[in-house]
């Protein structure tokens, strides 16, 4: 096991795209401490930042970091296999391109954690900022596979261009989420902002708490006692079900619970 500390505190942004259980693998200690990264606009070794340890006589985690990792962007960035936990909050992009493994985030995650996520597992246990598991603006590939599992709250555009995968959100939810995702779920325990799911064409939203504003361009189409997050987890209603974005000929749906959104009972009226 590999275990990192800050060795001060940083004041501008680090890319360290190299902390990755594959970029580590089949390296001494002495080789990883050596490994580029640059910070702001100077290129630094791993070693110059951080205190670098390794314990052989653990296996997992591969790698452990302790201590303020909010502005080192790009941890586990396109990592394949391996685990990485970070003991504290964490930057931009963590877990870009995760394509296996798992990174566990015991404190908050920076925007755009999961961006373009292929496989593997993310867990925050803290809250996490914009675009996550989302896709960078201009673009539309999302993420299309694995799961993010998120203790807290969560920014806006979260799940943006979602092309598959699970997303679980405990707390609440900012505006604009599940944008022009076409497949996979999203599950929010507590409270969502407008504009969930505009431009949705395929996939699920479930809202277990207060939706603040459903789109006009979704239509309700039943009432369900229960609807399935994965394979391992239902939520229980009744969830008002509505259809949509159907301003993109979508076939989406946005699942609302219906004890908790009693402004969405005029809909029953079009049932």
């Amino acid at each position: 096991m590999i275990t990192i500390t800050p060795k001060k505190e940083f004041t501008v942004p680090i890319q360290a795209e190299c902390i990755n259980a594959d970029t580590f693998t089949g390296k001494t200690i002495e080789e990883i401490k050596k490994l580029t990264i640059t910070e702001g606009k100077e290129t630094i070794t791993l070693n110059d930042a951080f205190n670098i340890t390794e314990d052989k006589t653990t296996k997992t985690p591969n790698i452990t970091l302790t201590g303020d990792f909010s502005k080192v962007k790009r941890i586990g960035q396109g990592m394949k296999t391996g685990e990485i936990i970070i003991n504290g909050n964490a930057g931009m992009h963590t877990g870009e391109k995760l394509s296996g493994g798992k990174i566990i985030i015991n404190g908050n995650a920076g925007g755009w954690t999961g961006c373009e996520m292929k496989k593997g597992t993310i867990e925050i246990h803290g809250n996490s900022g914009d675009y996550t598991a989302s896709t960078y603006r201009g673009t539309s590939t999302g993420m299309k596979g694995g799961s993010i599992i998120i203790d807290g709250n969560v920014g806006t555009n979260v799940g943006c261009y979602l092309q598959g995968g699970i997303i679980k959100i405990k707390g609440s939810a900012g505006r604009y989420l599940g944008y022009h995702m076409s497949d996979g779920a999203i599950y929010v325990e507590k409270n969502c902002a407008s504009r969930a799911g505009a431009f949705m064409t395929g996939g699920k939203i479930i809202i277990n708490g207060t939706i603040e504003l459903m789109m006009p361009t979704f239509t309700i189409d039943s009432i369900k006692p229960k609807v399935k997050i994965d394979a391992t987890q239902n939520a229980h209603g009744p969830f008002y079900v509505f259809l949509g974005d159907i301003a993109e000929h979508g076939t989406g749906k946005i699942f609302a619970l219906k004890t908790t959104n009693p402004t969405l009972a005029t809909y029953e009226t079009f049932l």
